[in-house]
Formats: C-alpha cells, structure tokens, sequence
C-alpha cells in the first residue's frame, strides 16, 4: 500500500471510531467528546488538499512506506 492509501484508511477508521464513541444512539457510546476527534480528522484532509501537507504522511515516509507505484499501462 502507498502513503496515499494509508491515510485515506486511518482517516476513515478515527472518523468511524469517533461516530460509534460519540452518538448517543451508538451501543458503543463513551461521550459526545469523541465527536471532536471526526472534525479533527475532516479539518486535516480539508488542509491536506489545499497544502498537500499531513503529518500522517510523515511518519509513514519515515517508517518506509512507499509514495507510490508505478503502475502499468495507466
């Protein structure tokens, strides 16, 4: 997987933890606190594709993740 993937996972797994954590109506629900970790991750993408800077993307280059791949006839 490339860096690109991975973020698009991890940001869609903390927005989905943080709904089933912060809605009242969830069997899962801690505290509408959690609400704030899904505007977090949707304000960082929101700047990610305005700068194309994410601290994510940081630390997965610094662990060895590629940033892409070539792919064949594409």
């Amino acid at each position: 997987m490339t860096i690109e993937r991975y973020i698009r996972v991890f940001a869609g797994s903390f927005v989905l933890l943080s709904l089933l954590l912060g809605v009242d109506a969830s069997p899962l629900f801690v505290s509408r606190w959690f609400l704030w970790l899904a505007a977090f991750v949707g304000a960082n993408l929101l700047q990610f594709g305005f700068t194309n800077f994410c601290p994510l993307a940081l630390i997965l280059k610094k662990l060895g993740v590629p940033e892409s791949r070539l792919s064949c006839g594409n």
